[in-house]
């Protein structure tokens, strides 16, 4: 069956059978209202605890929460830094006490963004998600955000995806947050395909791994920051392709 408007898939990607989408940089323009939040939050916590560097909201982003469940994120750059802060309680407020504090106000901050403005697909990502539907290839959008639905929906683009397993349904599941697979698993699961025949489109290290771990057939990463590194990084930690925009994974047919 042809794809949309004389394109079709690459043919590493035609040989899988459903196709998995991480949601925050790779399905939405979101990432950069992540990184800003948590650039707010943990500069506080860093001015309280004497640290004299900031955040880094592109490569401490990238390496210690992009793709991690909130808390996870929040301990492995806290940790990075050497802030040995206690875990606190899920009643902690806003702040800079506990690690459970830092993630608090993250999430506040991130939800005042997100009420400010809409958040758009990206146009790649629509393109192969509408060839992807030609070819009846059922897709998934998974993410570590409780937001994800919101997201999706705000984006015009919840409509592609057969499943959705966001962060409640991680909670509710109690699944462990990657590099661990099993949110990619869970989605694969719901949409009847074995890991082995299904993809992993991922834009953060920790998600790749978690491609990886999770035995999928074909991970590919996205590199939306275009750094010195952060393709190899990406390869390094599971990625089987690498692309800037997913639309490179369209190829285009004569009519």
């Amino acid at each position: 069956m042809t794809a949309t408007a004389g394109q079709t898939l690459v043919p590493r990607l035609r040989a899988v059978r459903a196709v998995v989408f991480d949601t925050d940089g790779v399905i939405t323009d979101s990432a950069r209202l992540h990184a800003a939040a948590w650039q707010e939050a943990f500069d506080a916590c860093l001015e309280a605890a004497g640290e004299q560097r900031p955040f880094d909201p592109v490569e401490d982003y990238r390496r210690y929460v992009d793709g991690r469940a909130r808390l996870d994120g929040a301990a492995a750059f806290l940790t990075a830094r050497g802030l040995r802060l206690p875990p606190g309680t899920p009643d902690d407020p806003p702040g800079t006490g506990t690690v459970r504090a830092v993630a608090a106000r993250k999430e506040q901050l991130f939800a005042r963004r997100l009420a400010a403005g809409s958040i758009a697909a990206w146009p790649g990502t629509v393109r192969l998600l509408h060839a992807l539907r030609a070819e009846g290839v059922p897709c998934a959008a998974i993410s570590a955000s409780r937001h994800a639905p919101e997201l999706l929906t705000g984006a015009g683009v919840r409509d592609l995806f057969e499943a959705v397993v966001d962060g409640n349904e991680a909670a509710r599941l109690a699944l462990p947050g990657k590099p661990d697979p099993a949110i990619f698993l869970e989605a694969a699961r719901r949409l009847g395909v074995p890991a082995g025949d299904a993809a992993v489109v991922e834009d953060a290290l920790a998600g790749v791994e978690a491609g990886r771990r999770g035995g999928f057939g074909l991970v590919v990463g996205v590199d939306r920051t275009a750094g010195p590194t952060s393709a190899d990084d990406l390869s390094e930690h599971g990625a089987d392709l690498v692309v800037a925009d997913l639309a490179e994974l369209l190829t285009t047919t004569e009519a």
